[in-house]
């Protein structure tokens, strides 16, 4: 008997204000599917975010945006939400990882490669890495060249250079995170 095919998934979108310059959250019911920079590498359409809201209310974005405000202004390290993450089974696979790297800390791709059982695969790590589609909260910027470098990332390498600096200097008493304007 064949499949029946599933109805897609209502989507909705949002935009929040950020240090990092406004982001676009993505909803698939009460699933956040995307976070997006301005002009990210690999940003999807904006036709395919679904209605635009005019302001964060209700499941996920008024949690996401919370959980946002609280990691820009150094209260928060890691996020809680209900996250769909459309990819391949490899690439959700390398996003789960990801989530595994510390705040404050960096991996090489080779590391995170090794991580995941694959140590040959640091290229088609990276190739993932880049296709993230929840950046910040998936902290796809901990990731770094073998020789530490800040190597590509999908928000700009200035955005990953301000993100980990924020990530690092994060005493107890930090106070809220001045990023360049973008």
């Amino acid at each position: 008997m064949p499949a029946v095919p599933q109805a897609p998934e209502r989507r909705a979108h949002t935009v929040v204000d950020s240090p990092c310059g406004p982001l676009t959250l993505v909803a698939e019911e009460e699933h956040l599917v995307g976070l997006y920079m301005e002009a990210q590498r690999y940003r999807p359409d904006d036709s395919v975010f679904g209605e635009r809201l005019p302001e964060p209310a209700g499941p996920p974005f008024a949690e996401t945006a919370r959980q946002l405000e609280e990691y820009f202004a150094g209260r928060r390290e890691c996020f809680d939400l209900p996250l769909r993450l459309h990819g391949t089974p490899f690439q959700r696979r390398v996003w789960a990882a990801l989530r595994e790297i510390p705040h404050g800390q960096t991996w090489t791709y080779g590391r995170l490669a090794e991580h995941i059982g694959r140590p040959t695969a640091s290229r088609a790590v990276g190739l993932a890495n880049g296709r993230n589609p929840v950046g910040v909260i998936v902290p796809c910027h901990r990731v770094i060249g073998a020789g530490g470098a800040l190597t590509g990332y999908g928000g700009g390498v200035e955005r990953k250079r301000a993100l980990l600096e924020h990530e690092r200097a994060l005493p107890a008493a930090a106070g809220a995170l001045q990023l360049p304007a973008f």
